[in-house]
């Protein structure tokens, strides 16, 4: 009963920080702020969500593969925002504020 109480709770507070992280995906002001928030978010629902199911078994081998599972997606998650995030950066992205600074200069010489 208790292990069935903290598996929703888990899982509850999985969905709501994966929705939380779908609302800073479109109220985020720039690319690299939203990458931000779908990678933080990314990590933490994975730990909830699984951590959530792992209660939800009988303690056996779908618990390992859980466990393998969010190894795996705390590994490469992180890993594929850096990259992105470096990609954009390395492709002549910039952030809002040197966008900000970059206008302001231009608007300077003008």
């Amino acid at each position: 009963m208790i292990l069935d109480i903290l598996s929703s709770v888990l899982l509850i507070s999985g969905a709501f920080f994966s929705v939380t992280g779908a609302i800073g995906l479109f109220r985020f002001p720039d690319f690299f702020t939203r990458v931000h928030a779908a990678s933080v978010t990314d990590s933490v629902v994975t730990l909830l969500i699984v951590a959530g199911l792992m209660l939800r078994t009988d303690f056996d081998l779908v618990t390992v593969k859980l466990l393998i599972i969010a190894v795996f997606l705390l590994l490469t998650g992180p890993t594929a925002s850096h990259a992105l995030a470096k990609s954009a950066r390395h492709g002549g992205l910039f952030t809002l504020p040197e966008s900000n600074a970059r206008d302001a200069q231009s608007k300077e010489r003008e």
